[in-house]
């Protein structure tokens, strides 16, 4: 790797860093109770989330397991007298985002004969249901989308590439920040 673009890999986990930050305490602003605490959580977890899969296209188990393993402590938060139906259904909505990205990932293999998303990208659906209602779910994976076709086509215009189908993304890298801010938007808008 060239001087130069070890400078710009430095430049970007610092900025990773300082955007989960800042994340994290506007978290802690928008709820400052345990929910808050919580988010705070998510955000550093997608932070690391996106930046590992941006460097290396693959979400780690521990990563997302950590991440679900908040998003139940938050389900109890959100309503401590019925904590065991808040878990329920945040492993519901969890089981459901997961199912769906699975089917996806069978479907694109059985139809284009290679793998198009990866088993992390969806545990991480899965990790997005259990934190955030039906609604943000698709909000989150929504701005995902946009936001990776967009910087997709972006980078190609810039390099003057021609669009590839084969072209490898790194989905985590937009999904994991999406997740946080659809809870963001849904703690400050909904669960005021």
């Amino acid at each position: 790797m060239t001087a130069r673009r070890m400078r710009r890999a430095r430049i970007a986990r610092a900025a990773f860093a300082t955007v989960s930050v800042v994340a994290a305490l506007a978290s802690i602003v928008a709820a400052p109770d345990a929910r808050g605490i919580l988010g705070a959580g998510l955000a550093l977890l997608m932070g690391a989330i996106a930046l590992h899969d941006a460097r290396h296209f693959t979400i780690p188990n521990v990563l997302n397991a950590a991440a679900l393993v908040l998003a139940l402590a938050h389900a109890v938060a959100l309503d401590p007298e019925a904590a065991w139906t808040q878990v329920a259904l945040a492993l519901a909505r969890g089981a459901v985002a997961g199912g769906v990205f699975l089917a996806i990932k069978l479907a694109y293999r059985v139809l284009r004969g290679r793998e198009g998303i990866g088993m992390g990208d969806v545990k991480l659906a899965g990790v997005a249901g259990a934190w955030l209602d039906w609604f943000a779910i698709l909000v989150a994976v929504e701005v995902a989308v946009l936001a990776a076709l967009g910087a997709h086509l972006a980078r190609m215009a810039l390099r003057r590439r021609r669009l590839r189908a084969a072209t490898a993304l790194p989905f985590g890298l937009y999904l994991a920040p999406a997740i946080w801010f659809a809870w963001f938007v849904q703690t400050v808008v909904l669960w005021p």
